[in-house]
């Protein structure tokens, strides 16, 4: 059953109201982020038909690869599938799924929609809503997620003040406008566990779920969140802005790195005034991302154990990345297809 009722889209402030920080600069790529393994400029594309931005990639239980698109589809591409194959559409949410995880209680689907909420998805196609606010107040940006085993899901709205239509602005004012929420399915309550992020992105359970590890796209750093006290650690400044994370299950993580820090928005950080004429310019006239992709795998303590790039930007703005059977399976926030990668 498919559910097409169209989610409006919610509006943004005009103005940004921009932190005056001091100037900070891009670390160069070396190191455990040196640029020796290019695999990401030697994958396997496949092609979501008539569909853009398939931000994320997860595996279900019988081994098809699912991802959702920028006009609220969900999609699946069976086992095994190479370029060219056809994906089927599981679904329509009318907004836009982003972060989505399997449920290890029954195998449904959480889908994080970023205009929608917080969603199930189940076998049939049925589309439940499970959590569009928090005490009283909406959540705007609903954008990656992690299932605990007992169905708890933890997820990051990553913006109080702009919706995914506008993620630029909340970057050029670079406040900490998200927070980390959990939805109990035994309640069916959503609570706050922690706030205070600068656009909290990919998020991840380690294997005692003692703790989550989150992803700030726009402090381009990692944190640990431990639970239940909701201690904060820093585990590093990093040379990219990550966005969505997943475990491998060694406790181990992927993260995706949709692109290196650029130094020009780095460097306007101690001129609010200026990010405030940038955040209302056309998109072209606005600090850009590079066309170079990074993904890292860590540990639980975030030491990077491995990166593989893409310079020569054959796929860019790798927003997803999940490691099942020898291969790295990619979503992209622009491109029109997913892609693997053989390890």
């Amino acid at each position: 059953m498919l559910d097409m009722t169209p989610v409006p889209r919610p509006p943004a402030p005009w103005l940004i109201r921009p932190a005056k920080l001091p100037a900070t600069a891009p670390p160069p790529l070396d190191g455990p982020w040196a640029a020796t393994d290019t695999g990401l400029d030697v994958l396997d594309i496949l092609n979501v038909p008539g569909a853009h931005g398939p931000e994320d990639v997860v595996v279900d239980p019988d081994g098809g690869v699912v991802t959702g698109t920028d006009d609220g589809r969900i999609w699946r591409f069976p086992p095994g599938a190479r370029p060219g194959t056809a994906p089927d559409l599981l679904a329509e949410t009318g907004g836009r799924p982003l972060g989505i995880e399997v449920d290890p209680r029954d195998g449904s689907l959480v889908v994080c929609d970023a205009y929608r909420g917080l969603l199930r998805l189940t076998g049939d196609g049925t589309v439940t809503d499970l959590a569009r606010a928090v005490g009283g107040s909406r959540i705007l940006l609903c954008n990656n997620a992690a299932v605990a085993r007992d169905g708890v899901v933890y997820f990051t709205d990553s913006s109080n003040r702009f919706p995914l239509s506008h993620w630029r602005r909340d970057l050029l004012e670079h406040r900490p406008n998200g927070r980390v929420l959990a939805y109990d399915p035994a309640s069916g309550t959503t609570d706050v566990v922690a706030t205070g992020f600068h656009f909290p992105n990919g998020i991840a359970l380690t294997p005692s779920e003692s703790a989550l590890l989150v992803c700030e796209t726009a402090a381009h750093r990692l944190t640990r969140l431990s639970l239940p006290d909701a201690t904060v650690t820093d585990l590093g400044d990093l040379p990219a802005y990550p966005d969505n994370m997943s475990p491998v299950g060694d406790g181990t993580f992927w993260i995706a790195l949709a692109s290196p820090r650029v130094a020009i928005a780095e460097r306007l950080l101690p001129h609010p005034a200026i990010r405030r004429v940038a955040a209302v310019l056309p998109t072209r006239l606005q600090p850009q991302p590079h066309r170079y992709s990074i993904v890292a795998k860590v540990d639980a303590d975030g030491r990077v154990l491995r990166t593989i790039h893409g310079p020569a930007g054959r796929y860019v703005m790798v927003t997803g990345v999940r490691e099942h059977a020898g291969s790295l399976w990619l979503g992209s926030l622009t491109e029109s297809a997913i892609a693997r990668l053989s390890l």
